[in-house]
């Protein structure tokens, strides 16, 4: 009887590390989703995309997409400053993390 007690909190323990390391795989791979290398053009990006980038929830995502419908594409990633709610610290978090396109 003794056995059978520790062989099925054996089993128990087993299932509750390997759910637990699933758990863990599943969770680290969400977040590398949202930081996956690659970058984000802000000439192209949808909303969603633009949301994406850390510090730019749906507002200011909306004011780049009116920003370049109003003025064009952006010529250089520095330009996203002119956005209403991009400053140089919030820029400085995104600018290695957008591109304009290739040069033409």
């Amino acid at each position: 009887m003794k056995t059978f007690f520790s062989k099925a909190l054996a089993m128990n323990l087993a299932i509750l590390v390997f759910f637990s390391l699933i758990g863990t795989g599943l969770v680290q791979a969400q977040n590398q989703s949202k930081s996956a290398p690659g970058k984000v053009n802000i000439n192209t990006a949808s909303l969603a995309e633009l949301e994406s980038l850390p510090r730019i929830g749906p507002k200011v995502a909306q004011r780049i997409l009116d920003y370049r419908t109003q003025n064009g594409p952006f010529k250089k990633v520095e330009d996203l400053m002119k956005v209403q709610g991009i400053g140089e610290k919030i820029f400085n978090q995104l600018k290695d993390r957008i591109t304009v396109g290739e040069p033409k």
